[in-house]
Order: C-alpha cells, then structure tokens, then sequence
C-alpha cells in the first residue's frame, strides 16, 4: 500500500464523534474552517450542481440561542418541555464554530433528489475527515428543530432544499474511541 492511503485509511478510521459539550471551547482559526470548507467543495456532485450550503456560526452560542427560540416559538405548550429548550441552548456552548449544512436544488435540475442529498453528505464528511486530519472535535446533530419546517423558513430554504445537519466543531481534551458492531464480512457479498 501507499503512505497516502495508509494516511486516508488511518484519518478514516479514526474519526470519532465527539459531543458538543465534551469539547472544551478552544477557538479554532477561521482561515482553518475556510481550509474545511474548502474539501466539503471537493465532494462528488452529479452534472456539477454543487449543491450544498453552508452556513458558519463563528460562535455556537448565538446558533445555540436561534435554535432554542425556534423550538419554544414552534413548539405546543402541551409538547414544549424546557429541558429541551435548555438543551438546544447550551449544546454549542463549548463548540468553537457551527455549521449548519444544507441542500439546495437549482429549480432547473433533472437529477435525483437523493443523488444531491448524497453529494452534500459527501461534502460534511470531507468536513469531517478533514478535522479529525487536524485534530479536531465533531459532531453531525440532526436533532432539536433540524430538519422542521420551522428550520427551513428560518434559513429561508425553498420546498425541495433539505436541511442536512448542523457539524458542530471544536477541540477536545480526550479522545473518543469507536468500533463496528458488524463484522464487514456480513455486509458484503461478493459475486
């Protein structure tokens, strides 16, 4: 095998989730998410339609803030609990930028929906994968007021664009361990 593989293999499987408030509030460099950034742009896209969006919160605590107002303003009284809105407050508290990604269709498009939404999956993993290479925290929260129509209006998304997840990013004073549940040999069948 070649270094490079041995070096993607290795960033591959060690990338870890590490929850929000596990980090421990260290700023990363902005010219640092930019570098992020600019792999999530390397992702595959059919016909090139790119079709992800980002938006960077430079501090978690004021997406924290939206994210608990649009859960109490768009939440039954009979279902709002307060714990959860504390929650969606305080969960960026420590992270040092949030992302909230997003897929967005050109109205023109003949491409499968699920063909963008895979492209802008590929384009947070490079996210990922390029902060695990840089010993960066993170974490893919779909919870909360994420993928609500509430959600979508506030970031002003059309019909058809998706709300793909928020990647909180940060630093953390312990490293997360992991493992597969299911040997491969049993997700692959070879003909």
């Amino acid at each position: 095998m070649s270094e490079i593989f041995d070096t993607l293999s290795s960033v591959i499987k060690n990338r870890r989730t590490t929850k929000p408030p596990e980090m421990n509030g260290k700023k990363i460099p902005d010219e640092v998410i930019t570098q992020l950034l600019e792999l999530a742009d390397w992702a595959p896209t059919h016909a090139n339609t790119e079709p992800w969006k980002f938006v960077v919160y430079t501090n978690g605590k004021e997406f924290g803030k939206q994210h608990a107002e649009l859960y109490k303003a768009n939440t039954p009284d009979d279902q709002y609990m307060q714990m959860t809105y504390e929650k969606l407050l305080h969960m960026p508290d420590k992270a040092s930028h949030v992302i909230v990604s997003t897929m967005q269709r050109k109205p023109t498009t003949r491409i499968p929906v699920l063909e963008e939404i895979a492209a802008t999956a590929c384009a947070m993993q490079n996210i990922l994968l390029g902060a695990t290479a840089l010993g960066i925290a993170s974490y893919w929260g779909s919870g909360g007021m994420v993928h609500s129509r509430a959600m979508k209006t506030f970031l002003a998304l059309g019909d058809e664009d998706i709300v793909m997840g928020v990647l909180y990013l940060g630093y953390s004073d312990h490293q997360p361990t992991g493992k597969r549940n299911i040997p491969l040999s049993e997700k692959v069948k070879w003909v």
